[in-house]
């Protein structure tokens, strides 16, 4: 009999008809199969809530057309000609992709509280397979809301270029993938809906003030500075400015005041590598979820 294969015999005497129940072997595909279903599992759930795709706009949206129309005034000496929408797009384009990709990593904690969790967790797959099936879907999820604010760039006077396009959808996976193994990292130790909103509140705010996704990254007060360099969001949202303000048609000075980039020391970081960065902190983050389930009940 093969290791895979249990019988189950009933209770009684006589000649109990024997049941064979067989467990596929693990395999590499069985794994990648695993994690395409988990993966295809998130997208159907984003289809069918129509509501959340539009309450997800909500936010990025008053920000960018709310916000930035009343400010435009009142900022329009320090921006050098250019439109204070414009300057806040890149920042827009990241907050919608974080919040997306955090409260997707929610489903976890919702799929806890009513036994689905149970049910995979005893698949005879690696746990690992259902992490990273659930940061894919995620990712992509949050990268599809944000296509919908890719697709408005005209209204902000960002030109639909295509290697701009690329550049941005790029970053945004990019983003959406390390914000989705946060969240799924975070979400492997809480058992309650409540609890994991309030610290995602704790967290996600703060990461998208201190980013610069409002405000240029230089002559900050110093205190403001550490807080800004520490944020990892920061590597997200200064590149995507930078790429914006290079297909942009500006002066050299509102380039170099509003989009002078993320510096060390008197450094500048290249943009590759803040990219690099943001990826690497979603490996780290996706290992310690993988960890975290593996090690869990």
């Amino acid at each position: 009999m093969s290791a895979t294969e249990q019988v189950v015999a009933p209770a009684g005497a006589g000649a109990p008809e024997v049941i064979r129940v067989r467990v596929p072997p693990r395999s590499w595909r069985s794994e990648l199969r695993a994690m395409r279903i988990v993966w295809r599992r998130e997208l159907i759930r984003f289809r069918n809530d129509r509501i959340r795709i539009v309450t997800a706009l909500i936010q990025p949206l008053l920000f960018l057309f709310v916000l930035g129309s009343g400010l435009q005034q009142l900022s329009a000496a320090s921006t050098h000609g250019v439109d204070l929408k414009t300057f806040i797009y890149p920042g827009i384009l990241c907050i919608a992709v974080m919040f997306t990709a955090m409260f997707s990593a929610a489903s976890i904690v919702w799929d806890r509280e009513f036994g689905f969790m149970r049910e995979m967790m005893v698949a005879p797959i690696r746990r690992s397979s259902i992490v990273i099936g659930k940061c894919l879907g995620g990712a992509t999820v949050a990268s599809l809301q944000g296509v919908i604010l890719v697709c408005l760039a005209g209204a902000v006077d960002v030109p639909y270029d295509p290697e701009l396009i690329l550049g941005i959808l790029g970053l945004q996976l990019l983003l959406a993938f390390s914000i989705t193994a946060f969240g799924v990292m975070v979400a492997a130790r809480i058992t309650q809906m409540q609890s994991f909103m309030g610290v995602m509140q704790m967290i996600v705010m703060p990461m998208f003030f201190l980013a610069g996704a409002l405000f240029p990254v230089t002559n900050l007060p110093g205190w403001l500075t550490v807080l800004n360099r520490i944020d990892p969001l920061t590597y997200a949202v200064d590149p995507m400015r930078r790429l914006v303000f290079d297909h942009l048609d500006v002066s050299a000075a509102a380039h170099k005041a509003l989009a002078p980039g993320v510096s060390w020391w008197g450094w500048h970081v290249p943009g590759l590598l803040e990219a690099g960065v943001v990826l690497a902190l979603g490996l780290l983050m996706l290992a310690i979820a993988i960890w975290e389930f593996s090690a869990s009940d």
